[in-house]
């Protein structure tokens, strides 16, 4: 997934820190992140989502907001509208690249300043908030006992998540007059909620409250057990999938175009998380994971390798024997296969501790054939292309690209 660094100017006039990931195919749509209070563009699960949906052909632009992570400017001199105000910036700067964003997904306090953003964006026509609160003044309980001295003092240096931030005055008072309630109500895109029953951070009932205040067409899918912070890896890539589902029906993502990147007849396999072993599997416009175990290291979310060689076997044999029965007319009402594979000792090798691939097949067939026709059946089972490919040799040649 190529990732670019890119600034662009916030609301105070400061330079915003972001970084845009790019498909490696086809340029479909873009979506613009906002992530949680005092987190940054660089939290797992934000690089998670944004790796998901860019391997579907969604660029997405994450940022870190005034005054956090790279980006310049005075924490303390921020707000819940400067917040929304970036986000507008944002947008602003994309649209100027022709990739006006049509997809906006905020976390925590992220999610309630798109949903109060995205009405002031002309582009956006779908909105997914992940654990964000109904009530923008609810982040304060994450520093209440200094709130006397922020509001005497005018900033105070509060302790979040292990490390130091002075919040201004201006902050609390913004952000304890803020209302979802009428931006919410007149969203005028998809809404998407995401939100976990167990967070400690943002109770559900927030979730409740913003489904609830929009109009349809809204869609609500819970987290499970998930935490705020989204820290499992399972949990990110479980939002990424829903939101990546969910955002086909709102985007109206076309068909991608042929390139010369990705010729016809090239399957491309992209490495989707370098912790593990998932793999994005993309062959023109269709889409599927293949991973390992979770006790061989990986995260069990798709096919193994061999999973997708005994596939491919059971796929072609279960085709051919339709093809042949439809054109013989005969009675053949379903058919399925079972696949297993084994390593085996070769009798015939000359190496007494060789092994081969042994794949067994064992074909159902429905429907009321006679037994010669059955017989018959079995017999085209073996005309196979893929089961040809796999009993002959074959030659695989290896090179590398010259990309860096």
């Amino acid at each position: 997934m190529p990732t670019e660094k890119l600034t662009f100017t916030g609301h105070a006039g400061d330079q915003l820190a972001a970084r845009l990931d790019m498909p490696n195919g086809p340029h479909l749509a873009t979506a613009l992140f906002a992530h949680c209070f005092t987190c940054s563009k660089d939290l797992t699960a934000a690089r998670r989502i944004a790796a998901r949906l860019a391997a579907m052909g969604i660029a997405v632009l994450r940022f870190d907001f005034t005054g956090l992570g790279h980006s310049e400017g005075e924490f303390e001199n921020t707000s819940f509208t400067s917040n929304v105000t970036d986000l507008v910036h944002a947008a602003q700067a994309l649209t100027s690249r022709g990739m006006g964003p049509a997809l906006m997904i905020g976390h925590s306090l992220g999610g309630a300043a798109v949903l109060k953003a995205a009405s002031q964006i002309e582009s956006i026509k779908a909105v997914v908030t992940i654990g964000a609160p109904f009530d923008p003044s609810h982040v304060t309980h994450n520093f209440a006992t200094a709130i006397p001295e922020i509001v005497d003092q005018g900033v105070a240096e509060v302790t979040l998540g292990g490390r130091p931030f002075r919040i201004g005055k201006g902050f609390v008072e913004d952000v304890s007059n803020a209302s979802l309630k009428e931006a919410v109500a007149n969203l005028r895109a998809a809404l998407l909620v995401l939100h976990a029953p167990r967070d400690a951070t943002v109770g559900i009932e927030n979730a409740s409250d913003i489904f609830l205040a929009a109009k349809h067409p809204k869609s609500f899918v819970t987290l499970d057990d998930a935490d705020h912070l989204i820290t499992n890896p399972a949990d990110a890539e479980y939002a990424a999938d829903v939101i990546a589902a969910w955002s086909k029906r709102y985007l109206s993502l076309p068909d991608p175009e042929k390139t010369t990147e990705v010729p016809e007849g090239v399957l491309r396999v992209t490495e989707a998380d370098e912790n593990g072993f998932l793999q994005d599997v993309q062959s023109g416009p269709h889409h599927v994971l293949a991973d390992e175990p979770a006790k061989f290291g990986g995260t069990n979310k798709g096919l193994t390798p061999y999973g997708f060689v005994a596939a491919g076997l059971g796929a072609c044999t279960s085709m051919t024997i339709r093809m042949y029965a439809r054109r013989k007319g005969w009675p053949l009402s379903g058919v399925s296969v079972d696949i297993t594979h084994a390593k085996e000792h070769a009798a015939d090798a000359g190496d007494p501790g060789a092994k081969v691939d042994h794949f067994e097949r064992t074909i159902h067939l429905q429907g009321g054939l006679s037994d010669e026709q059955r017989e018959r059946l079995l017999e085209i089972a073996d005309k196979c292309p893929v089961h040809k490919t796999l009993e002959r040799s074959s030659t695989v040649a290896t090179v590398l690209a010259s990309d860096r």
